[in-house]
């Protein structure tokens, strides 16, 4: 039977005409802080932003969330949710995943994440599929998948492997940052940030108007590369990733089982390497055909390309016959831009030469899974000057500078 997914209430917006102060949190840890809460403002809707706000928030700070759209808008809105372990042992993630991981699961169990957001964990496979052969049935497979599917191999198990809805989930962090920690969100387009003396004074918005804080944190994507602060010191690009949500006629017949492929179609030379995501919503979420583009100013500018959705649709009933066409209705189509550094690597810390403004940006496709323990661990280094629970010194904005000359 299929878990119905609660929508959570839109957040609380405040819009002011006039400078506005950054207010003071609800709830503080410390006596130091309840005398005088730091003032932080968090630029960015996404996930990275939210769950950076909602952990600075919990901590006792005063927070502001500036949004240019609409609070997961973008890929936090149309990712597709999938958590991993231990997928990024071995390289420069594997204590920010792992990290990461375990508080999606605490987060889960504190904000009812089964039924606010579609936490749940699952069983992942991987699967080669080759158009030009016969679809044939396998009892190593779930039924659903009845297409030309071969090779299947357990690559995760549900102790592993989970996943969220990311809109939902975003979403519900931030509702709850608004309600129990006095988080406010104001819907608004960052101008500029004002610098005084090497340290962050405040920030300027559309219109002029200025919110003063005691530190700034820039979570804004791809769209980093807006901002000459970020583009003077490191490039952000934008990897572009289309999508399909399908709902099938028969959604209780489709097993929570994630499915990363080798697609070979009949029609083009390489494989290819979408992902399928039976959500507990009875939604199947189908990703993949990604490449690098211009990353439009607006959110709402972006688009998918026709050929790669028409691909997604080609996987989707190749795959399963409950994702084809007339046994499964197109619940959207679109596409999104992950954030990419040069060196494949997030940037989280403090902007160097300026005090008071921190980056957390560059997490590509893992940023609904790190999103948790970036937010946590920026919190701790802008209230405390450090992190114990990921060691930034990897992610620190600061790599890119070029050695000076003797």
């Amino acid at each position: 039977m299929n878990l119905l997914v609660r929508f959570p209430l839109p957040p609380v917006i405040i819009n002011r005409q006039t400078r506005i102060p950054v207010p003071r949190a609800k709830s503080i840890e410390s006596s130091s802080l309840m005398d005088q809460p730091k003032k932080v403002i968090v630029c960015g809707g996404g996930v990275i932003g939210v769950c950076t706000a909602y952990f600075l928030a919990e901590k006792g700070a005063a927070v502001t969330l500036i949004e240019m759209s609409d609070v997961a808008c973008a890929a936090s809105g149309k990712a597709g949710g999938f958590l991993a372990y231990d997928w990024c042992d071995g390289g420069p993630l594997e204590e920010l995943a792992r990290a990461s991981f375990n508080l999606h699961r605490s987060l889960s169990e504190k904000l009812d994440g089964p039924r606010s957001y579609g936490y749940r964990a699952l069983t992942t496979l991987s699967l080669t599929v080759r158009e030009s052969e016969r679809a044939s049935a396998s009892r190593f497979l779930p039924s659903w998948i009845d297409g030309p599917a071969r090779s299947p191999k357990t690559i995760g198990t549900p102790e592993t492997t989970a996943q969220v809805h990311p809109q939902l989930f975003t979403r519900t962090l931030i509702d709850r940052a608004v309600e129990m920690y006095g988080v406010k969100v104001e819907i608004a387009k960052l101008e500029r940030v004002e610098v005084e003396e090497g340290r962050v004074g405040s920030i300027v918005l559309e219109g002029g108007r200025e919110l003063e804080a005691d530190a700034v944190v820039l979570a804004v994507g791809p769209w980093s590369s807006k901002l000459g602060l970020i583009s003077s010191l490191f490039r952000v690009y934008g990897l572009k990733a289309h999508s399909i949500v399908l709902e099938p006629r028969d959604g209780s017949s489709i097993t929570p089982h994630a499915l990363f492929l080798s697609y070979h179609s009949s029609s083009s030379g390489g494989a290819l390497d979408p992902e399928v995501y039976p959500r507990p919503t009875g939604e199947v979420y189908v990703c993949g055909m990604s490449k690098e583009e211009e990353v439009p100013d607006d959110p709402a500018e972006i688009r998918g390309n026709p050929e790669s959705i028409a691909m997604l649709k080609r996987v989707a009933k190749t795959v399963s016959s409950h994702l084809g066409e007339g046994e499964a209705g197109l619940k959207a189509e679109q596409a999104c831009f992950l954030p990419c550094t040069d060196d494949g690597i997030p940037v989280i810390g403090e902007v160097p030469g300026v005090k008071g403004c921190y980056v957390a940006t560059g997490h590509n496709c893992w940023g609904i899974l790190n999103g948790p323990a970036t937010g946590a661990s920026l919190a701790q280094l802008i209230l405390h000057g450090h992190s114990t629970i990921v060691d930034l010194k990897r992610f620190t904005p600061s790599r890119f500078l070029l050695p000076s000359n003797p």
